[in-house]
């Protein structure tokens, strides 16, 4: 089969992330005596400065983990939570019937800080000063500007200049619009990090005193001051067009703190595969694959009407369960949420599919026979007839030019998050997808360089909900990292970008590598595909049911076939869909460790590392 690029393969170790630079700091790190939880957390620093249109300092990072020395996977739940002042009554008094998607009225404790810290204190082996050093390097001297960086500032330069002006004297230096290719520094970030670790090593000492001082030093100290201080006395410009101040504040940084868990799995043949838990839409990934295993899916090809048929069929389930079932709020209901993972209830689901006829309505399940309760999805065309969309969406999507009449019609430039996952030569696995905090989701808060995520508009204003916003509680993220087990032995550290996408096309490449046998680099070349059949999970959550999205390089046959079983057909470009990345571990006849990685052609960005 063709590939853009082969598969990598070693014994020392490999790193596959969305950006050359991320992955090319992780392989430095290993090659530097440095562990893969080191080199994650470096290569996850970098990520924040070299693709400031997917993620910021201000976002958040779940992060999957396999230790080799106590042979065990953990979740670490990166996912702040909702400010104490966040209340479905707070924002209807303002006059919202959604969590706007821009703006400081969504945002969430940013945990991407703590979360990447506590791998690194838990399980690394590098100083902080050591970890933070390539990224403010880049920040404080340059890094090459990616085309799709260039583009995300286009888009919004109206509101920065017009609005956001701390965003313009970031990212417009002088006025002017950065050219791709160029040199761009980000010396607020750089001063902010280095402040960091210079006050973490004043007042901590050895490696975990200095790391838990800097964790001190974000959530207790001058970045946690600073925050509270913009969101209190700046109001900016947000979705509604209006202007508001912020909910966050000193005392939810404070307050939180990161939870390290065991994650859910699930069986498909030899594979075990791990996700973090239904404060994310990892499960669904896991409902879809324990739905397909009485799919016979070994006889359909991967690029056949059948294949793609029985896996979308499979993800609209899933995607209404998690709607009516996912969640850490009141109305959550931990007993329904793990008999959303029996056998027994996805056999149930699975018989529910048509196997030559597309679904075209939206149908949660019942687990423990609890009838569901969904949000009020009418709101959502509500918000969108007064919605400001002339500076985008809740999720970093971007057309040509704005203003832009057709906002959710007309997805020119798609980014949604990104992702490392790393392998070294121990064989311990990394697997994280930070995201959030984007430059165009609020303002730079000037004392810090950095904008704040709008994670909290993933929450639902209804009362009683799994989802429904709640003070001091987390929102449902889509970011969803993946790990897998062949055989019972750590195997695969895998993942993509692509919001409600994420558990779409990471479903369909572990399928084609595990059923089907394509190698990593194979599995991500495929031609891809994503369905929208639920309420988006970004402002302003608009419903789509039945329209699935195919690269055209699927053969027209196929495309023929899905619209006769009456998929609502849409054909993007050839190379449009995934973003995925990946590394595997297995020892050889000899018993010898050899390690592989495989990374997205998708946007030119993407690479895999490792010798």
């Amino acid at each position: 089969m063709f590939t853009t690029r082969p598969e990598i393969a070693g014994t020392f170790g490999v790193a596959s992330s969305t950006h050359w630079l991320a992955s090319q700091t992780a392989m430095g790190v290993l090659e530097r005596g440095g562990n893969a939880f080191d080199a994650a957390v470096a290569a996850g620093f970098v990520l924040q400065v070299v693709e400031p249109h997917l993620n910021g300092p201000g976002g958040e990072a779940p992060i999957l983990l396999w230790s080799e020395r106590e042979r065990r996977m953990h979740a670490i739940r990166g996912q702040g939570c909702a400010p104490a002042e966040a209340s479905a009554a707070a924002f209807r008094a303002l006059g919202f019937e959604q969590v706007p998607g821009i703006g400081l009225l969504a945002a969430t404790v940013p945990g991407a800080f703590s979360a990447w810290l506590t791998l690194l204190r838990e399980h690394g082996t590098w100083s902080l000063a050591g970890v933070l050093a390539p990224a403010i390097g880049y920040a404080r001297d340059g890094f090459p500007l990616v085309p799709r960086v260039a583009e995300a500032i286009f888009a919004v330069r109206g509101l920065f200049l017009e609005h956001w002006h701390s965003s313009a004297e970031v990212w417009l230096p002088g006025g002017n619009l950065p050219q791709p290719g160029s040199l761009f520094r980000l010396p607020a970030l750089a001063a902010t990090y280095s402040r960091i670790v210079e006050t973490a090593e004043r007042e901590g000492s050895g490696r975990t005193g200095v790391i838990d001082a800097a964790i001190r030093t974000w959530q207790q100290g001058f970045v946690a001051r600073e925050i509270d201080g913009y969101c209190r006395g700046t109001a900016v410009r947000d979705s509604s067009g209006e202007a508001h101040t912020g909910l966050l504040r000193y005392e939810d940084m404070a307050a939180w703190r990161v939870a390290t868990e065991a994650p859910l799995t699930a069986q498909f043949g030899r594979y075990t595969v791990a996700k973090c838990g239904f404060w994310s839409q990892g499960p669904a990934f896991l409902q879809q694959i324990g739905m397909l295993r009485h799919a016979g899916l070994e006889h359909h090809a991967p690029g056949t009407a059948g294949f793609v048929h029985r896996i979308t069929e499979a993800a609209k389930l899933a995607l209404a369960d998690r709607l009516a079932w996912y969640g850490a709020a009141s109305g959550a209901r931990a007993d329904a949420q793990q008999a959303l993972l029996s056998d027994a209830y996805l056999r149930e689901r699975w018989a529910m599919v048509d196997p030559g006829r597309a679904s075209d309505v939206l149908r949660p399940g019942e687990p423990l026979g609890l009838a569901p309760r969904l949000p009020d999805l009418d709101a959502s065309a509500r918000t969108l007839r007064t919605a400001d969309t002339r500076f985008g969406v809740g999720e970093p999507t971007f057309a040509a030019l704005p203003p832009v009449a057709e906002w959710a019609e007309r997805e020119i430039f798609v980014g949604d998050t990104c992702h490392i996952d790393v392998i070294d030569r121990h064989g311990n696995m990394v697997a994280a997808t930070p995201s959030g905090g984007w430059l165009s989701s609020s303002p730079a808060i000037p004392a810090l360089g950095f904008a704040l995520n709008t994670r909290l508009q993933m929450s639902w204003l209804d009362e009683g909900l799994p989802s429904s916003l709640e003070p001091r509680v987390a929102p449902c993220t889509t970011l969803s990292p993946s790990m897998a087990l062949r055989d019972g032995e750590p195997y695969m550290a895998f993942g993509t970008p692509g919001g409600d996408q994420q558990d779409q096309w990471s479903v369909g490449f572990f399928l084609r590598h595990a059923v089907h046998g394509l190698n990593l680099q194979q599995a991500i070349d495929a031609p891809a595909w994503h369905v929208k059949h639920a309420p988006g999970s970004f402002w302003p959550r608009q419903t789509t049911l039945n329209t699935l999205t195919l690269e055209s390089r699927f053969d027209p046959e196929a495309l023929e076939q899905l619209r006769a079983m009456g998929h609502q057909v849409q054909v993007g470009d050839a190379w449009s869909e995934s973003r995925m990345s990946a590394c595997s571990r297995e020892h050889d006849a000899q018993g010898r460790l050899v390690l592989r990685a495989g990374a997205n052609p998708r946007g030119m960005q993407g690479y895999a590392v490792g010798r």
